[in-house]
């Protein structure tokens, strides 16, 4: 995917016809279609109970505004799961669809766009408040595949168990975001000798002003990457409010604590931020694989950063039923975490043997990628089916799951128990 291309001209559109032009945007956006859409608390439409596969597994199926069918975890702030089964449909995350995590419970229910601002300033020659239109406008549109991944994604698997949402596999999502490189605002403002990192804060809030304000940092080199890029388009659209519209950070192959929402911030620092964010919340072991044993003491912790590969069978279920010596397909998806997939292995007797899976388009190598291959099930009997992501780095999923007390960067082996009929 060449990220450096025109808006204009290879951003397609969410409905698969068309384009996604800047203008367009901002005809949206003026219109208030993002704004005004909640009156007071967030409502969330109760359809239906599912049970997920871990205790106190018990979900509500809602709908919230702007979203489709959703696994409420919890309504204030919005913890929203995508359905697993939406996984199965492509590459790309709807955006209806794509999961919603916010920390701080006050959240903007409408976006005035005419009088939004995204201030940059800090250790910098000149601070800047920018225009929505401004950021629009500006000639060098960046487009980037990635994937955006809650650090506690698949937390209620953990054992023993972890404070923290409870999610099952599906707090992450894939999209196709359209912007500019964060980057290139730096370079606007004149960053100073001297910055060490880069900070960003959104517009929500606490309840209570003793509630630290939820605020990310980068260090100044990946933050001047030219990877890192501030949005204002999902998958050919606006961004929902829920997923942090009018403006979000992007910060590809990193865990979405990163990513944030409704970004109004940028602030330029001359020494490390010690603020809770990065300083006491969202650190894991500095171990291989961040894990460590439940009764352990005195591990060092550190701010948690890079992902790591996963890999999920999207088209069958636990406990799904085949026909015996009839041929089945096998698909999922796969991402490598902060590089590309090399390669799939499938396994169809539980490890004893595996096979390379066919590997479907490759976006880029901080996107899902789809992945397929076939088995035969010869004899009546169960089959336990896994599946195994390798990156470009060489770096595989383990096969024992790891465990620390966050519940962070789950990636193990996944398997899927089937029958014959």
């Amino acid at each position: 995917m060449d990220r450096s291309k025109s808006l204009d001209a290879s951003l397609t559109g969410a409905d698969g016809s068309g384009w996604f032009p800047r203008r367009s945007f901002l005809k949206m956006a003026a219109s208030g279609i993002a704004g005004g859409i909640f009156s007071g608390s967030l409502p969330a439409f109760a359809a239906k109970l599912i049970q997920m596969p871990f205790e106190n597994g018990g979900r509500k199926l809602v709908r919230f505004p702007q979203k489709g069918e959703m696994i409420l975890l919890r309504v204030r702030p919005p913890l929203l799961e995508t359905p697993f089964e939406v996984f199965d449909q492509g590459v790309f995350t709807p955006n209806d669809q794509f999961f919603v995590r916010w920390h701080l419970s006050v959240i903007p229910n409408s976006i005035d766009v005419d009088t939004f601002r995204l201030r940059v300033d800090g250790h910098v020659r000149t601070p800047i408040e920018f225009k929505l239109k401004e950021i629009l406008h500006r000639p060098d549109p960046v487009e980037l595949a990635a994937v955006n991944q809650c650090s506690g994604n698949s937390r209620g698997f953990s054992s023993p168990r972890v404070p923290g949402g409870e999610w099952g596999n599906g707090a992450m999502g894939n999209a196709l975001w359209t912007g500019v490189t964060l980057k290139s605002l730096l370079d606007r403002v004149g960053v100073l000798p001297g910055a060490v990192q880069v900070r960003f804060r959104g517009l929500d809030f606490g309840e209570t002003p003793e509630t630290p304000v939820f605020m990310k940092s980068l260090a100044i080199d990946h933050a001047m990457d030219g990877e890192v890029m501030v949005a204002y388009g999902m998958n050919g659209a606006q961004f929902p409010l829920l997923n942090g519209f009018p403006l979000r950070l992007i910060v590809p192959g990193w865990y979405s604590t990163y990513w944030v929402k409704m970004l109004s911030h940028i602030e330029v620092l001359d020494k490390p931020d010690e603020s809770y964010w990065m300083h006491t919340a969202y650190l894991i072991p500095d171990t291989p694989g961040a894990t460590m044993a439940p009764d352990a003491k005195g591990v060092r912790m550190v701010p948690i950063n890079r992902m790591v590969p996963r890999s999920v069978i999207t088209n069958l279920r636990n406990n799904s039923t085949l026909r015996h010596g009839v041929p089945t397909e096998v698909r999922g998806i796969a991402f490598g975490g902060d590089t590309g997939v090399k390669n799939v292995a499938f396994s169809a007797d539980g490890g004893t043997s595996w096979q390379n899976a066919a590997l479907g388009k490759d976006y880029g190598h901080y996107s899902f990628r789809r992945w397929k291959t076939s088995f035969v099930p010869k004899q009546p009997g169960t089959y336990k089916l896994m599946v195994n992501a390798t990156n470009s780095n060489n770096l595989s999923q383990p096969a024992s799951a790891g465990w620390n007390p966050g519940g962070f960067m789950r990636n193990v082996v996944e398997q899927v128990t089937v029958r014959t009929a």
